[in-house]
């Protein structure tokens, strides 16, 4: 654990660019459906929003969610700092407690119109592809982060839990929105404890019954016991239309657009009806 809390930065960086290189080369074999816009056009647009959204993170909190941690374990701050539990105990408890608070804000971003406006940005990608999943707009991504920084002071989260709970949130948020079709037995598998990227897909359906269901990014379980879980899309993948009515299908928003969208009116979504 002294040696991921002394090259975090390091590690997280390594295990994203690799996820990514590793997922993006998989989706060219082995594609759920065929690409909607050019890679690059894709790339060079989600990859500017990651770095504008990192720059953000870094110039209004510098120390982010593992300085909260580390501040609140030197000072005896949280739960698990104040009580006296097995370490293991709160390192496993620390990582369910993180997952179900990140598959709750997801909902809070769809249920409450003021921030449906900033996540709508992240929805209006019209064909998945593994940097979808950095695809945030940054006053989102702050208020996730001052929602985390918050919870882990309250709960006194490890170090090392936030760390891990990170590194798994990133690569698995790349696995379920890449475009990669899973071996049938996989897809079994895999779906009955984490998010796919058949059931994640799910989630960015133009139908609104489809993208009010599979809020998670890590663990499938906080879906099936809120309910809000649906392992099947009314269409089949290659079929499954992506994206928003109010932004069109024709083409990609550019850099400029996905960042004012939040700014702009737009008509109530209707839900699509199988044809």
């Amino acid at each position: 654990m002294d040696f991921l809390i002394n090259n975090e930065q390091t590690i997280r960086l390594s295990v994203f660019i690799g996820l990514l290189v590793l997922l993006a080369v998989a989706e060219l074999i082995a594609p759920l459906a065929s690409r909607q816009i050019s890679r690059a056009k894709q790339w060079v647009t989600n990859i500017s929003i990651v770095i504008v959204d990192t720059i953000t993170l870094r110039i209004l909190f510098p120390i982010l969610a593992v300085g909260v941690a580390s501040y609140a374990r030197e000072n005896g701050i949280g739960l698990f700092n104040l009580i006296t539990v097995n370490y293991w105990v709160s390192f496993v408890l620390s990582l369910l407690l993180l997952d179900v608070l990140i598959y709750a804000q997801h909902v809070m971003m769809h249920k409450v119109p003021m921030l449906w406006r900033l996540h709508r940005m992240h929805h209006t990608e019209l064909g998945l592809d593994v940097t979808s999943a950095i695809r945030f707009h940054p006053i989102e991504i702050v208020i996730s982060m001052l929602i985390k920084m918050l919870f882990v002071l309250i709960m006194g989260i490890p170090v090392a839990a936030v760390i891990v709970f990170e590194i798994l949130l990133n690569g698995l948020a790349l696995f379920n929105h890449s475009n990669l079709k899973l071996p049938r037995w996989m897809e079994t598998i895999l779906r009955r404890i984490i998010i796919t990227p058949e059931l994640h897909w799910i989630h960015h359906s133009e139908i609104v019954r489809e993208t009010n269901s599979n809020f998670g990014f890590n663990l499938c379980i906080w879906d099936k016991i809120f309910s809000t879980y649906l392992d099947k899309p009314t269409f089949d993948y290659p079929q499954m239309r992506q994206g928003l009515p109010e932004f069109g299908y024709e083409k990609p928003l550019n850099f400029i657009e996905l960042i004012i969208s939040p700014f702009q009116k737009y008509p109530k979504i209707e839900d699509k009806k199988k044809t």
